[in-house]
């Protein structure tokens, strides 16, 4: 990575590169060294018209694109990180109304690293969605 970026640059570039990321609208606040992610509500996020919840696979990729870019901020790697596998919790129906994310690195090595990420709206201590994931660092 360049030296002349800094961290919110370099990941507004990762974040650039991926489509599904322009799709969501989904982007990212950087304060110090805490990263929080953000999907703004939209209506094709409505998995469920009759109830106004929002749709699981919308919820999860939101929750993995945020791991993904913790990993990017933490780790030292010049490609995204690739998943390998990932598990999410919906813990309560997530309402027609921003989402906010954050991610901790669990372990980080020089291959691959663990990480957990936690999603919720109006308060932080009743999260929406929990993941845990491991992902393959893209390091040359």
């Amino acid at each position: 990575m360049s030296e002349t970026l800094t961290r919110g640059e370099q990941l507004e570039g990762f974040l650039a590169r991926v489509p599904i990321v322009q799709t969501l609208g989904m982007h990212c606040d950087i304060k110090g060294d805490d990263m929080t992610a953000v999907l703004p509500y939209q209506d094709k996020l409505i998995g469920n018209f009759t109830i106004k919840a929002l749709h699981g696979g919308a919820i999860g990729t939101f929750l993995e694109m945020t791991a993904m870019a913790q990993l990017f901020i933490v780790a030292d790697v010049e490609r995204p990180p690739r998943t390998i596998n990932i598990t999410v919790d919906y813990l309560r129906q997530g309402r027609a109304e921003d989402l906010y994310a954050r991610a901790t690195v669990v372990k980080l090595g020089r291959r691959m690293a663990s990480v957990r990420a936690e999603a919720w709206q109006s308060e932080r201590d009743k999260p929406v969605a929990a993941l845990l994931g491991h992902f393959l660092l893209g390091r040359d």
